[in-house]
């Protein structure tokens, strides 16, 4: 299998510490590429019709995309159990996603669009959903995160590592301190630790 990556993708980062804590690094070749919305690698554009990352390409079947869809294909296949928790685990990771999905568009607005194109709220309304979704999960969602690990685990770490990266001075740790405690922890897992994206 090979997985096309870019080290900096949030979604790409979920599938990668999947691949850790599962055990099954060694069995999927990184191909590492530079992408972006408006100039998407070859090697994205052929293996996803998207021409989105991640993408899984199979050796034995169609190329899989959508970090979702990678993750329950990669657990099933090592009989990982991270979706063991059912609707629950899968609820908190679409949540997930929407922070990665939100903050990414926000990144995409200051680097991508022409300064004179870029709209301020624009930006303002997907940090609003980052920021709805951290008081939703710090209320909602901490006795799930305190269990054992799943995908929702996964896919909130990883998308507020990125909130950190890109957006630092989003203040996402206001009045979520349960959230932010327990992110600080989940930060310390090898997967997490061996997959920070590079900075800047």
């Amino acid at each position: 299998m090979k997985l096309i990556y870019a080290p900096t993708s949030p979604f790409v980062r979920k599938v990668m510490v999947l691949l850790h804590e599962t055990g099954q690094l060694d069995d999927v070749e990184i191909q590492h590429v530079a992408t972006t919305p408006v100039s998407p690698a070859d090697e994205v554009k052929i293996a996803n019709p998207l021409a989105k990352i991640p993408a899984l390409v199979r050796d034995d079947g169609p190329t899989l995309y959508d970090s979702r869809v990678i993750c329950a294909y990669l657990d099933d296949r090592a009989k990982g159990g991270l979706y063991a928790g059912g609707w629950d685990s899968k609820v908190l990771e679409a949540t997930a996603d929407g922070i990665m999905d939100a903050a990414v568009s926000a990144t995409y607005e200051r680097r991508i669009r022409p300064e004179e194109k870029q709209w301020d709220d624009w930006e303002t309304a997907q940090m609003g959903k980052v920021l709805g979704a951290c008081s939703a999960l710090n209320a909602r969602w901490m006795s799930h995160l305190k269990g054992p690990l799943d995908i929702g685990h996964i896919a909130v770490g990883c998308a507020l590592a990125y909130v950190d990266v890109r957006h630092p001075d989003s203040n996402w740790r206001h009045g979520n301190e349960a959230l932010a405690d327990w992110v600080a922890d989940f930060e310390s897992r090898p997967s997490m630790v061996a997959t920070q994206p590079p900075a800047g």
